[in-house]
């Protein structure tokens, strides 16, 4: 009786462990690598530059949030550089002012994730 118990959860075992191994290989499969390809930026004119800092409510994470939304800054057109602090919940963005403003910068970082979960406050240029 011992002997048939020990048989059958080394079965189980096998077969959770071999079917677990397929079904990773499958996800492994589908993963495609990491963009590399960064976005160049103009130059921006020197009279059109403009610094502008804000404080952003209900990140959650570094990588998942905070990251997210300094990318969606980064790539926008007009935009030189953009940071975005997890523990200071502060942005600070330096774009050109005749192509991006305000609302816009606003508007895309309260479009990442639902549209609901990140707000902008006390935006300061």
């Amino acid at each position: 009786m011992k002997f048939t118990k020990i048989f059958a959860s080394l079965t189980i075992a096998g077969l959770v462990f071999v079917s677990c191994k397929k079904e990773e290989d499958k996800n492994l499969a589908n993963i495609k690598p990491l963009e590399t390809t960064s976005k160049e930026h103009k130059a921006i004119a020197a009279e059109n530059v403009q610094t502008a800092s804000f404080e952003i409510e209900g990140m959650t994470c570094v990588m998942g949030c905070a990251k997210t939304i300094e990318k969606e800054l980064s790539n926008l057109d007009g935009v030189e550089k953009a940071t975005v602090d997890f523990d200071k919940k502060i942005a600070t963005v330096t774009f050109d002012k005749t192509i991006q403003n305000q609302e816009s910068l606003t508007r895309i970082v309260q479009g990442t994730g639902d549209g609901k979960t990140y707000k902008v406050s006390n935006f300061k240029s």
